[in-house]
């Protein structure tokens, strides 16, 4: 049993993780744009991923984790709104959003690595979240010490490592048979 559940729309998952990843790899290639930019592409792709998070959370055929599904989305959301609706709110805790979302990822990685241990690779779950959950508490220290030029790095990674653990969840979701029947 997968704890993210299976689904026949394992793609748009896939498509919201390439996003992040392309995000974050333009972040890491035109750093002076900074701030403002990044904030709103974040949040823009924080809105579609909450509501794609709703959408797995809520279809007819939904997956054993749709709690933590309909949850994320609910954060996604919350945070992508309050991102896109101010510039500079945005640019305040724009880190903190990041780390509340990192964090949020890490610990469904952890307990799906736990609910999934007869799996064959389930420790790859885990130190998703480890990883996940050690980025998150960066993002805290570099936004609470101001640290601009950390803080843009971290950023990038979080893009990037976020949009690959949604693609490896979205590879993981994919059913190995598709019933046409249904």
């Amino acid at each position: 049993m997968n704890f993210w559940g299976t689904t026949r729309n394992w793609w748009i998952v896939l498509l919201v993780g390439l996003c992040l990843v392309l995000a974050g790899c333009a972040y890491f290639i035109w750093p002076t744009i900074g701030y403002p930019v990044a904030s709103q592409i974040f949040g823009w792709i924080m809105v579609l991923a909450g509501i794609v998070s709703l959408c797995v959370s809520a279809g007819k055929n939904r997956p054993a984790g749709w709690g933590w599904w309909l949850i994320c989305g609910v954060i996604n959301m919350f945070v992508g709104f309050m991102l896109v609706r101010s510039i500079v709110l945005s640019e305040i805790v724009f880190p903190y959003f990041i780390a509340l979302v990192c964090a949020m990822w890490g610990i469904g990685a952890i307990f799906s690595s736990v609910s999934q241990r007869e799996r064959r690779y389930w420790w790859i779950y885990l130190i998703n979240g480890i990883l996940l959950l050690a980025i998150s508490f960066l993002l805290i220290e570099s936004g609470y010490t101001q640290e601009a030029e950390m803080v843009s790095i971290l950023v990038a990674v979080a893009f990037v490592y976020w949009g690959a653990t949604l693609s490896m969840v979205a590879l993981d979701m994919r059913p190995l048979e598709i019933d046409d029947n249904k």
